[in-house]
């Protein structure tokens, strides 16, 4: 599925959430999918089966799976309702990194090609269309 790395300074459950919301937002996970079992994945990722439950609820937490007593963890269908609150606190989120970024040095035409790139892998298309 992905690899996770172990040096990194980032926690382990960590990085698992941020794969499986890479996953789930380019559609390579689609909605209602089953996730795989909280020990299949540990035994697949050679994990603490606890990181992988709090991974798991973590995800649940920000709306991206739900869970079903006995059956497991699942890809939760677009809410348009939570939808407009994520894309409200990822636009202002935006906001504060392009501003850091403008700071930094960074000019706007790198700023573009990065979306225009971003918006290219999400497709499936080349960089730089």
């Amino acid at each position: 599925m992905f690899e996770l790395d172990t040096r990194s300074r980032k926690p382990i459950y960590e990085q698992l959430v941020e794969k499986l919301k890479e996953l789930i937002m380019n559609e390579v996970l689609k909605p209602d999918e089953q996730l795989p079992s909280v020990r299949m994945l540990a035994q697949q990722l050679t994990i603490n089966p606890n990181t992988i439950q709090k991974a798991y609820r973590e995800l649940e937490n920000q709306g991206f799976i739900y869970s079903q007593k006995g059956k497991g963890s699942f890809v939760n269908p677009s809410d348009e309702s939570k939808d407009s609150e994520k894309i409200t606190a990822v636009k202002e989120e935006l906001d504060r990194l392009i501003l850091e970024a403008l700071y930094l040095g960074i000019t706007v035409e790198e700023l573009i090609q990065l979306v225009k790139d971003k918006d290219a892998s999400k497709r499936g298309g080349a960089k730089g269309d």
